[in-house]
């Protein structure tokens, strides 16, 4: 959904009160096991608290979120007494997932009796909300949304649970399979968080299964968590990251991360590179620093005519870094990306012209 990413949740509508001043990042889930004592208070509510619906606090957190995603995907709701938006978007939060019968809980912390929590987190406004799956978040968003938005926010993590429940006489091999089908096709249209919510899950079942591994590490490096996205792939053992069937994703990942690590710096330079660009064409050194710093933050596309531009006036230029430039975008995003397609075609027309 369009209000919904991870790492920092994307302001709702309503938008959100803040809390304070802080980074603006979210913490990895690892930080958050062995939190301080904390009190569970009720959050406003339409819905008595039940199986799929709890207040939560510090002491509980590491039980009640983190265990608890191993099995079924878990909605974090942090509020407070003071917060009007979240009078709203809690009875919305409750009555979505009573909806979704079991496949995915809910955990309500109050923020000022819980400090640590949001500290870790992160969090600087409220209401704020989480996606935990295979005990990391994965999904998630700040501020009340419309109701259908939040249903829909719900209905997305409880297909999660459907695709590897498979009832309690189901196939399990073929859930696992029908929820890899499902992840891969959220990760080709882009929807990487239910991608690694999706992976995330199946790992619980098969965690020795490298090429959902691979996967995993890339939707991580898709959502730009580095870090995450690494520990899983440095994770992989070797024997198997060199399996012919895996060592493809593998290599794509690593690529990706590259890719990714250059962002922030990136993100600073393209503007003065664009003009150095501009005021001399023939500038070849601009425009692949160029080309990097659009692939660093996503702007392939751009990047891809870039370097197809300096092939076109000098293919050996820089021992041919900007084929090999391109081959890397290419191998980050992947042989079925349109972009990829497409970019193989005009490289081929210029090599072979």
């Amino acid at each position: 959904m369009s209000d919904t990413i991870f790492g920092q949740p994307k302001p709702g509508p309503a938008g959100p009160q803040t809390l304070g001043a802080g980074p603006a990042e979210a913490a990895p889930a690892e930080g958050l096991v062995g939190l301080g004592q904390g009190e569970a208070a009720p959050a406003p509510s339409s819905a008595p608290a039940g199986p799929v619906i709890s207040d939560g606090s510090e002491a509980s957190f590491a039980q009640d979120v983190l265990d608890a995603s191993m099995s079924v995907p878990v909605i974090v709701d942090f509020w407070a007494t003071w917060c009007g938006p979240c009078k709203q978007l809690t009875p919305a939060l409750e009555a979505a997932v009573q909806s979704a019968g079991g496949k995915v809980k809910l955990v309500k912390i109050d923020v000022d009796r819980n400090p640590g929590i949001a500290q870790q987190l992160r969090i600087q406004s409220i209401p704020t909300v989480y996606a935990f799956a295979g005990g990391r978040p994965v999904d998630g968003f700040q501020g009340a949304l419309p109701d259908s938005q939040v249903k829909e926010f719900v209905s997305k993590l409880a297909a999660v649970a459907d695709q590897l429940g498979g009832g309690a006489d189901g196939d399990e091999a073929a859930a696992i399979d029908e929820a890899l089908e499902q992840a891969d096709q959220a990760a080709a249209a882009g929807d990487h968080a239910t991608a690694a919510a999706i992976y995330g899950q199946v790992l619980e079942h098969r965690p020795e299964n490298a090429k959902v591994q691979a996967k995993l590490a890339g939707a991580y490096a898709k959502l730009g968590e580095i870090e995450a996205a690494r520990e899983i792939l440095d994770g992989i053992p070797q024997d198997a990251a060199s399996r012919p069937e895996i060592a493809g994703e593998v290599d794509r990942v690593r690529a990706a991360l590259e890719l990714a690590e250059k962002a922030g710096e990136a993100a600073g330079k393209i503007e003065a590179l664009k003009a150095k660009v501009a005021a001399d064409p023939r500038d070849h050194q601009a425009r692949f620093e160029l080309a990097e710093a659009e692939a660093a933050i996503g702007e392939n596309e751009a990047a891809i005519d870039d370097l197809l531009e300096i092939l076109m006036h000098n293919r050996e230029w820089n021992e041919g870094a900007a084929r090999l430039q391109l081959l890397k975008i290419f191998e980050a995003l992947g042989p079925t990306d349109p972009l990829v397609a497409s970019g193989r075609r005009r490289l081929s027309s210029l090599l072979f012209s």
